[in-house]
């Protein structure tokens, strides 16, 4: 339930507005953290879910790593106190620049994805005088049940090392004097609620590090990614990800070698339900099926539903005391793009101009995601425990 005096406090402030419930994040904290524990598996927090400072101070306070995709989300982590050596640095085009700043910052390793990447690591760590360490990112070549723009483990996807690649690296990774290989990374893609997937990675995983074995590389850690889902259909009642579901699964079919450490790259599962955005209603106009509810916020503040056609929950905030009537609405923004709607065919009962719109699940790749476009102004920002409500 929103607060009643958050709601009052809104119909006053400049929308859009996004709120941030810290108290559900470090209960999601608290429950990750026993989670991840029971069986010693390190987790990274993943940055480009959201990378507000207040949030990642919490995060790296509790001591989270951190899992970086550019060189500002490195520098983003040490300013927010996350440990140069729970940082690990992924990406496919990662620039010289900042291979420098991660040596210069003595990370954990580097997830590289493809084999001349890294050939430049080890260029540029021999001529800092440096070891590079290393994880091999490779492509489990996993079907993972979510949408095309947002799976990351298929073989036709960008992300992670081809077998010929690899099969290249190992015939020469004793030329690589300054690579040093940390373990193997994976990741097969985001919002992922079937343990289904994670069970099929973890036989992939068995079978590939094996054949590395074999080989006479010796695996010392195994990154399995992140990708667990939200439940962005029903938030209130499911505000916290099962985190015991998911690192059970990685437990009981991942096979381990003794002392391998395994570590996880989440973001979503920690943040997203943290995250509210709310609106103003500013007209309702006749459409041609339905009639669209313009609110005042927009794809420049909320990108999601425009690029993956994704689902969020909404909700009208105002209408508590009206006759409850089954009124069908669209829900658009005001930027000059038709792909600026929110939601199509939704029940929000008696809407009027001026009323409040929550919507929900926006704590991950919402604000991150932000964009000037049309000009439009960056939506301000609400923390709850700033606030009395």
């Amino acid at each position: 339930m929103i607060p009643k005096k958050l709601i009052e406090h809104i119909k006053s402030a400049k929308t859009p507005l996004y709120f941030y419930n810290m108290q559900l994040l470090s209960q999601t904290l608290e429950q990750l953290k026993t989670a991840s524990s029971k069986y010693g598996y390190h987790i990274h927090y993943a940055l480009k879910a959201n990378f507000n400072s207040k949030i990642l101070k919490e995060i790296s306070r509790i001591g989270l790593g951190a899992d970086c995709v550019s060189g500002n989300e490195i520098e983003k982590a040490l300013e927010n106190g996350f440990p140069a050596e729970k940082i690990v640095f992924a990406g496919v085009g990662k620039t010289n620049d900042e291979i420098l700043l991660a040596l210069k910052n003595n990370i954990q390793a580097f997830n590289c994805e493809s084999y001349q990447e890294i050939i430049i690591i080890n260029d540029l760590a021999k001529k800092t005088g440096r070891k590079a360490k290393i994880y091999l990112r490779l492509n489990p070549d996993i079907i993972a049940d979510t949408h095309k723009n947002i799976t990351t483990g298929k073989a036709e996807n960008k992300f992670g090392l081809q077998p010929s690649e690899t099969e290249k690296f190992l015939q020469n990774r004793d030329n690589l004097k300054n690579i040093e290989v940390e373990g193997l990374h994976f990741h097969v893609g985001s919002q992922i609620s079937d343990m289904n997937v994670f069970k099929n990675l973890c036989f992939k995983v068995n079978k590939l590090q094996n054949d590395f074995y074999k080989k006479g590389l010796n695996i010392k850690n195994l990154n399995m990614g992140g990708g667990l889902g939200v439940d962005y259909l029903n938030p209130k009642e499911n505000a916290i990800p099962d985190f015991q579901k998911y690192f059970d699964t990685f437990h009981n079919h991942l096979n381990l070698k003794a002392n391998q450490q395994v570590h996880f790259e989440l973001g979503r599962s920690i943040v997203a339900q943290m995250g509210t955005l709310f609106s103003k209603v500013l007209y309702i106009k006749e459409g041609f099926q339905n009639p669209f509810v313009i609110i005042d916020a927009s794809m420049t503040d909320l990108l999601r539903p425009a690029l993956y056609e994704a689902f969020h929950k909404i909700e009208n905030l105002s209408n508590t005391n009206r006759p409850k009537i089954k009124s069908i609405y669209d829900v658009a923004g005001p930027v000059c793009e038709s792909s600026d709607v929110f939601a199509r065919n939704i029940s929000l009962g008696d809407t009027r101009r001026g009323d409040i719109i929550a919507i929900y699940s926006t704590g991950a790749y919402g604000q991150v995601m932000s964009s000037s476009y049309n000009l439009r102004p960056a939506a301000s920002t609400l923390y709850s425990d700033e606030y009395l409500f």
